[in-house]
């Protein structure tokens, strides 16, 4: 693809959301702490291409990705190289793992090989759980799995929090760390649709990670919430407590299953049916139609299913006391208003640790951290995910704190 203008490509980036349903390119330019949208582009994904956020024909979602890219280029009017890419899926854990360390001598000050060695720890701890979880969930006891993305959750020192414990002295570190894993096959074909773009890659990472690290950032200590991203094929959910990432779940239902219950009902063709659940969803359907009522009907057994599955993905959060009493959705297939009101029901919740009944609500533009966007284009729920890739690629070319200098040394040894 050849170079629009004259810009300078060093400034610029990619942030790609190879989802089910669509593809979503975006770049963006980067000024400082801040990115700046200059181009969007999106392309359907065939039913073929992708099953529950795994990719099933490599060139199919290349041919995808290019045509997205090709439309965010002419926008932008440049084309950068380098790209920030989603994962999501089933078998993409993510979790936060933390390690107690008792030191012999509390008088002495922590040191940098000292904190190197107890985020070793952590690392080897997460590892070997989370490849025995993936091994008993998918039956391979032998499956390989490779680290995604990692992140420093918190560190305290005798039950004091700070953001750097070198030259502190104490008896108890408590080092969290949060950390996506995913099976080597499924990060194989992301590097090889990349590879067939030209592109240079900066970063894979856990979509739910993404957009969990870029909401709530301005309160980042207090801020707590359960993010729900509803793509077409997998529901991404997060957990951020106080600030901390606890962990990242996936299962496989997502907008499809709903299309697929219309089409049935109203003995449609996919595309049809994809039709009247926008139009649905966007409100343009009366109340009080016979259609509206069949659409309501059609669903709502995939409703009770995709709610129970929200409920078990939490159930998994078995470390965590309290969940947090907000739910912000994400993700085109939270549109659909069934999804709102099945969560406001009481019911569900009431198995959960929840200390009061959650409030929902949605993910908005002006919440995504340092993301500011030039192509005077409305915002949607779907541009989310890739709004909030952008602002992780901000951390991966600015600067570093000696904790996540020290996790990102021992990450690239873990990778390779």
């Amino acid at each position: 693809m050849g170079l629009f203008g004259t810009k300078n490509k060093k400034n610029y980036a990619i942030s790609l959301d190879i989802g089910t349903e669509f593809v979503k390119a975006l770049v963006f330019r980067l000024e400082g702490s801040r990115a700046t949208i200059v181009g969007r582009g999106k392309q359907r994904q065939r039913l073929s291409d992708m099953q529950g956020g795994r990719v099933t024909d490599i060139s199919g979602v290349i041919e995808n990705c290019e045509k997205a890219l090709a439309e965010a280029f002419e926008e932008s009017k440049v084309s950068p190289k380098q790209c920030i890419v989603g994962i999501a899926g089933e078998t993409v854990k993510g979790t936060t793992t933390s390690v107690h360390y008792q030191r012999q001598n509390s008088q002495e000050k922590i040191s940098v090989r000292e904190l190197k060695e107890i985020i070793e720890k952590v690392q080897a701890k997460a590892f070997d759980r989370t490849r025995s979880e993936l091994a008993w969930e998918t039956g391979q006891e032998e499956i390989d799995v490779k680290l995604v993305n990692s992140a420093i959750v918190d560190v305290k020192i005798d039950g004091y929090k700070v953001t750097n414990p070198v030259g502190f002295q104490g008896r108890d570190i408590q080092v969290g760390i949060f950390n996506a894993f995913a099976p080597i096959v499924h990060l194989g074909a992301l590097q090889t649709i990349v590879e067939g773009l030209g592109l240079e890659l900066l970063s894979i990472a856990a979509e739910p990670y993404a957009v969990a690290r870029s909401v709530g950032l301005d309160d980042s200590s207090e801020f707590s919430s359960i993010f729900i991203d509803i793509g077409g094929g997998t529901t991404d959910i997060a957990v951020v407590r106080n600030g901390g990432v606890e962990g990242t779940r996936m299962f496989a239902i997502g907008g499809r299953v709903f299309t697929k219950s219309i089409a049935d009902a109203f003995d449609q063709g996919f595309a049809e049916a994809e039709k009247i659940k926008i139009d649905y969803s966007l409100g343009h359907i009366p109340e009080d139609s016979e259609v509206r009522k069949k659409v309501k009907k059609a669903i709502e057994t995939d409703c009770e299913v995709w709610l129970t599955g929200v409920e078990l993905a939490l159930e998994e959060f078995s470390n965590v006391d309290l969940l947090p009493s907000k739910i912000l959705l994400c993700g085109g297939g939270s549109l659909l208003p069934d999804i709102k009101e099945y969560l406001e029901k009481k019911s569900w919740t009431k198995r959960l640790p929840f200390a009061r009944i959650p409030k929902i609500d949605f993910v908005k533009s002006n919440q995504i951290a340092n993301i500011s966007d030039e192509t005077n284009r409305s915002f949607g729920l779907q541009d989310v995910t890739p709004m909030a890739l952008a602002n992780l690629a901000i951390d991966l070319v600015g600067d570093q704190g000696v904790v996540d200098g020290i996790l990102d040394r021992i990450v690239d040894g873990l990778r390779s």
